[in-house]
């Protein structure tokens, strides 16, 4: 990772405002006199980053540029003027309101790290000490407050060794994953291997030894941590002469966020120059993959042999008691993962082995559910059959009811009004309109029922 102006930037603005309480040279120019409104400067808004100087060093930056001059000065200023401290005496020229409120800024920081020193010493000095929980927990709003009432010495223990862990299993995970990446890469080029005729196989071997060996044929690859790779860093990167490398200046330089060490983050930038010599993303024989992988190879081995109290941190003392050991001075080359086996002939054979027997898993599983398939299907013949003999059935019985119906109305119809004409001189006119009557609502009656067992059907 390229050291960026904006980063180099961030780092000289919070030199600057540790100094602003010192007593600064008389001022030559009229420039405090300026008109300046007088408004009310509120705290600007903090990006919570997480980074332990994150906030201190944004709310510098943002009051500096209300200042028109100073952000004119910033906007204008080159790579070489904030390394060499050039912008610093513009510091000067900034407003007095500006200044007071730079002042108030660093008092509250001072604060703030004295507080945090202070709880550590005491809990370091008496684990059965009752601390303020509450304002300490002010300092670590990121934190997540499980138990806001009780934080002693073994919680923080507890804390520092759960995240120890954690670390190293990812570690160990990122190495796992890795190697069955390569044997699954391989596997599979085998097996495209094993679709080809002949010729073809030939001319894939040949083209996969051809970029075997582009890949392996690059510049020196420096020992990570070592004194050329530093200085390697140092000249091309930073842009300093290599005759002058001081220990202590790079460390500044690369201490990105300002807090006094190397990260992991901050270690594994420093490698980005070796790992360009070996991995390039727009040629076809270099894996990406493989370079972060390298990356974090690198960062393990200066680790192991710099951060002697393994807290996963480069101190400053730690980096520079580094450069005073005879193996600082040696230029090995590293071996990078070309010239390493990531796996064995036989990891190979055992993953397509379980390969193997998962496919054949779920060509069992497979054949059970082939199988379950066609028992659904048979039942689903089953009741449709079912369903089409209702459905005659439905049918047959809708049309026996429907005779039944007709031949138990008609007839008796009938025959009614001829027994009326027969006997219609015998009878008065007024019994053969209730013997009608009768038969006409027996009708509707057999006609509602067979409407309302058709519609239930």
């Amino acid at each position: 990772m390229m050291v960026n102006v904006e980063t180099l930037a961030c780092c000289g603005l919070l030199l600057l405002s540790l100094g602003l309480c010192v007593h600064s040279v008389p001022i030559t120019a009229d420039r405090t006199k300026e008109n300046v409104p007088d408004e009310t400067l509120e705290p600007p808004q903090s990006a919570e980053t997480g980074l332990h100087y994150d906030r201190y060093l944004r709310e510098v930056i943002e009051y500096l540029e209300k200042d028109p001059h100073f952000r004119e000065k910033l906007k204008n200023a080159n790579l070489d003027d904030i390394k060499q401290g050039k912008l610093s005496k513009e510091l000067d020229f900034v407003h007095h309101n500006l200044r007071t409120k730079l002042d108030e800024l660093k008092r509250e920081e001072m604060n703030r790290l004295r507080m945090l020193i202070k709880v550590k010493l005491d809990m370091e000095k008496d684990s059965t000490q009752k601390v303020n929980n509450r304002a300490l927990l002010k300092y670590f709003e990121h934190l997540n407050h499980v138990n806001p009432d009780k934080f002693e010495v073994e919680d923080l223990e507890r804390l520092i060794k759960s995240t120890m862990n954690d670390l190293e299993h990812f570690d160990k995970a990122h190495h796992e994953e890795f190697k069955k990446y390569e044997i699954m890469k391989e596997h599979e080029r085998r097996e495209h291997l094993k679709n080809m005729d002949e010729e073809d196989r030939k001319k894939e071997e040949q083209h996969y030894e051809e970029l075997k060996k582009k890949h392996a044929d690059h510049p020196k690859v420096n020992h990570p941590g070592s004194e050329d790779q530093l200085k390697e860093v140092w000249q091309e990167e930073d842009g300093l002469d290599p005759e002058s490398f001081d220990a202590k200046t790079f460390f500044k330089i690369h201490d990105t966020n300002g807090d006094g060490f190397f990260d992991e983050n901050e270690l594994e930038a420093l490698f980005t120059k070796e790992l360009k010599k070996v991995y390039n993303s727009d040629n076809e024989e270099d894996d990406m993959v493989e370079m972060e992988e390298e990356r974090l190879r690198m960062r393990e081995h200066v680790m192991n042999e710099v951060d002697t109290n393994k807290d996963r941190l480069v101190s400053l003392s730690e980096f520079i008691d580094a450069t005073k050991k005879a193996e600082f001075n040696k230029n090995d080359e590293w071996e990078t993962l070309e010239q390493q086996a990531v796996y064995t002939e036989q990891e190979l054979r055992a993953y397509e082995e379980s390969l193997a027997n998962e496919e054949k898993n779920i060509n069992v599983k497979a054949v059970e559910l082939q199988k379950q398939k066609e028992e659904l299907d048979r039942k689903q013949e089953q009741l449709n059959a079912q369903k089409a003999e209702l459905q005659k059935q439905r049918k047959v019985n809708q049309h026996q009811l429907y005779q039944e119906t007709t031949s138990q109305c008609c007839p008796v119809t009938s025959s009614r009004m001829y027994q009326c004409q027969d006997t219609l001189s015998k009878t008065s006119p007024l019994c053969v309109l209730n013997e009608c009557q009768s038969v006409c609502v027996l009708v509707c009656v057999r006609v509602f029922a067979f409407a309302i067992i058709s519609i239930v059907f």
